[in-house]
């Protein structure tokens, strides 16, 4: 049975997320780069839920993103669901509740993210210093995906237990 509770709540925290990564995070950005809040959460998510739901949560916060920063529709979409199912593929091997698991799946799917964001932007016809992208576009990413890691897996794992079918 579907509980609308449990969706009224996800989809708050969703818009709550996007809200802060498209309006509040850009003020404290190095270079217009910030936290990826929605890969952090399609992280949690997916090790939380498992790779299917995982996979789908990587959909939604990739169309999401895809649609309002007005990039290459399909590519967020297309590493998120890809990093999400993979992610979700290995919740089942891992205790979730440990400080450095959402911090190492977050360095982890960041370079997951860039390389395939990278390969479709080269595949694409695009050309770039790759020297120089890496230090203005993935180290401060990294940085800012590791720092925002643990308190998105915190209120993940919260919002898992407050919207838990209560029997």
């Amino acid at each position: 049975m579907i509980s609308y509770r449990r969706i009224f709540l996800w989809l708050l925290f969703v818009s709550l997320l996007f809200v802060l990564q498209t309006s509040f995070l850009p003020l404290f950005s190095w270079y217009g780069i910030s936290a990826n809040l929605m890969l952090l959460l399609t992280l949690s998510w997916s090790l939380l839920y498992g790779p299917r739901l995982g996979a789908f949560m990587g959909f939604m916060t990739g169309l999401l993103q895809g649609l309002a920063t007005g990039t290459f529709l399909g590519m967020d979409m297309f590493a998120f669901m890809i990093i999400g199912y993979i992610c979700g593929a290995f919740s089942r091997n891992v205790f979730k509740d440990q400080v450095f698991l959402p911090v190492m799946a977050a360095v982890t799917a960041t370079f997951a993210h860039y390389f395939l964001v990278l390969v479709l932007m080269l595949l694409l016809g695009y050309r770039f210093n790759l020297l120089s992208h890496v230090l203005h576009v993935l180290l401060p990413m990294l940085c800012f995906n590791i720092v925002f890691a643990y308190p998105v897996h915190r209120v993940a794992c919260k919002m898992q237990q407050w919207t838990r079918d209560r029997k």
